[in-house]
């Protein structure tokens, strides 16, 4: 993968054994060494674990090779003020604090901080990676004195709906704490680059194997058996970057195809998503069901409204469907034009018409260039991205102690 940055020296970093002025463990760990006591990564995520496998999922499941991760969630209610507990493999422990019914905000910051610190002290933390996925995180973190600070800006949360009016004001804060930044597409690399000194693009990857297997035969899950063919899918969060509009009216102009939506809904009415007959909700499924799903697809869709939260996003499931050997029609979204529109790995239509036409090809076309697809693809893994951030942070975390 082409790491974009302007501190080229740091991309011809290697591994590095250094040791922390604010700790006396050593990080050589962070090149993966196995005779090393494995340092910690507290990640601050706006995204639940068990929510729709993503990004931090992807990424973190690789750092536990490296780290012992601890995924913080957002805070739930509850009757009593405590930290949950739960641990998703020897080295990846997710964490949700619990809040008492009817806590005010300020108050709510407060108890995130002291729960926050009985947890840091609890486990005997002293060196640490944090790993940001929410600036907001900010509000109960800032006193922390992590070894590196790691923002992963995988999406411009500004732009969604429902951001919290102090969002803007928070990240500026992180961006000034933080020793690196990734970004989760070329968009939004273009967007934070002088913003910071040392902001790395690391677009949406790929597990290959995972979905490839979606080739060959496979399964018709239940839920989907009854459905007719042609079958014209799209996996994701339905939310306000889904286009429903252009759903319906494609829906409207061919009642013969069938549209297959997998993936939660949230922060969006349901009554304005279509409900003809033939668009079929399914629902939120397991990631490592997807192939199953994919494999008894005929075309795969990326239906993004244009708009401010779509502005920046580099969509995770476009080289997904890619890899489960689906043609693969999308909205003129900037980073899918650049990165795979450009190449003709997946055709680009901007409204109802020019999406019918562009699936009825994929349904009528016999063959592809898959060669040139899977070349791509097997250049942009998930193995391969963790492995260049990793090294990343290890280079920036010698230059922070040598300071």
């Amino acid at each position: 993968m082409k790491v974009s940055s302007s501190a080229n020296d740091l991309a011809n970093a290697t591994t590095l054994s250094v040791q922390s002025t604010k700790s006396t463990t050593t990080h050589s760990s962070l090149s993966g060494s196995a005779s090393q006591v494995i340092p910690d990564l507290i990640c601050f995520s706006h995204l639940r674990w068990n929510f729709v496998y993503q990004r931090p999922q992807h990424l973190l499941s690789r750092a536990s090779k490296n780290y012992r991760v601890w995924f913080l969630e957002e805070p739930m209610w509850s009757d009593s003020l405590h930290m949950s507990v739960s641990k998703q493999t020897d080295r990846l422990t997710v964490l949700v604090p619990h809040l008492p019914h009817g806590t005010g905000p300020e108050e709510a910051i407060r108890l995130q901080r002291q729960l926050l610190d009985e947890f840091i002290a609890r486990e005997t933390i002293r060196s640490f990676v944090a790993w940001y996925y929410t600036p907001m995180a900010m509000l109960f973190s800032d006193h922390l004195e992590p070894s590196l600070t790691v923002y992963d800006c995988m999406d411009e949360l500004s732009a969604f709906w429902g951001a919290p009016p102090q969002l803007l004001q928070k990240e500026k804060q992180l961006m000034q704490q933080a020793d690196v930044v990734f970004t989760g597409g070329y968009s939004l690399y273009e967007a934070k680059q002088s913003r910071h000194p040392h902001v790395f693009a690391f677009p949406s990857s790929i597990d290959f194997a995972h979905f490839s297997s979606a080739r060959k035969p496979q399964p018709d899950p239940v839920d989907q058996r009854s459905i007719a063919t042609p079958r014209i899918g799209f996996s994701g969060v339905i939310d306000e970057r889904f286009d429903y509009k252009l759903m319906g009216e494609l829906a409207e102009r061919r009642p013969d195809w069938q549209f297959v939506l997998l993936g939660p809904i949230v922060k969006i009415d349901p009554k304005l998503l279509p409900h003809q007959p033939n668009v079929h909700y399914l629902g939120m499924k397991a990631y490592k069901d997807l192939p199953m799903y994919f494999s008894n697809w005929d075309v795969a869709i990326l239906p993004f409204a244009l708009n401010e939260s779509t502005r920046f996003i580099s969509p995770t499931k476009t080289p997904e469907y890619l890899a489960a050997g689906l043609p693969v029609v999308s909205t003129p979204i900037r980073d899918v034009i650049r990165t795979y529109g450009s190449k003709e790995l997946v055709e680009i239509a901007n409204n109802a018409e020019t999406f019918e036409l562009a699936i009825e090809r994929m349904l009528t076309k016999k063959s592809s260039n898959w060669q040139t697809v899977d070349s791509f693809l097997k250049e942009n893994s998930w193995d391969h991205t963790w492995s260049e951030m990793n090294r990343l942070m290890v280079a920036q975390l010698s230059v922070v102690v040598d300071q």
